[in-house]
């Protein structure tokens, strides 16, 4: 495998930003469903893929989002033209027949214990949530990830009935520049890296 060129490896990290404000342009579901076809390939451990995504676009689906907001997170999400539940499904185990078949114990890793399902659900769904904002770069997607809502809301309003649960969200579609604050500075590896 040889390494990406120097505009790639711009775009999927160097010039890559946190976007806060939109330009009034939307994200097909064509783009929607590539962005998955290039996610989905992200490792997890035993192949759990516990992520699931919910694409929330229509004004509808909006506002019964907005209302789990927090203050700050209303307008920027409110005009992103799509934002992603990166969510949990707790009962990822039961696909386990179907994603790892070599092992047909699988399922029994998981079952009946909370928290080997939460340490799994919570580690694997992040990296395929990671996963997300890479493939959306690779697309020329902009990016938003942000905490800042209540988990419980979206929960009810999205997942109702069900074992997934929201961890995350991303506002997509493409940046407006002038809305991008100075860069932050990062650590050097000398302080966040060891070699042993």
């Amino acid at each position: 495998m040889s390494s990406l060129d120097t505009a790639a490896l711009d775009q999927l990290f160097r010039s890559a930003r946190t976007h806060n404000r939109w330009q009034d342009r939307p994200v097909s579901a064509e783009t929607l469903l590539e962005l998955y076809d290039l996610l989905k390939w992200a490792p997890t451990s035993a192949n759990t893929s516990p992520a699931r995504f919910v694409f929330v676009q229509s004004a509808e689906a909006k506002a019964r989002l907005k209302p789990a907001l927090d203050a700050g997170n209303v307008a920027k999400t409110m005009a992103a033209p799509v934002t992603v539940i990166v969510a949990t499904d707790h009962e990822f185990y039961e696909k386990l027949s179907f994603l790892f078949p070599h092992a047909p114990d699988a399922r029994s890793w998981f079952a009946g214990r909370p928290e080997a399902i939460q340490t799994a659900g919570l580690r694997n769904g992040s990296l395929q949530g990671a996963y997300l904002i890479m493939a959306a770069r690779a697309l020329g997607l902009d990016c938003g990830p942000m905490s800042g809502f209540n988990n419980a809301l979206v929960d009810a309003e999205f997942f109702a009935g069900t074992q997934v649960r929201s961890n995350f969200l991303i506002n997509l579609g493409y940046g407006d520049p002038a809305g991008l604050h100075p860069r932050g500075p990062r650590l050097p590896f000398d302080e966040a890296c060891k070699i042993v």
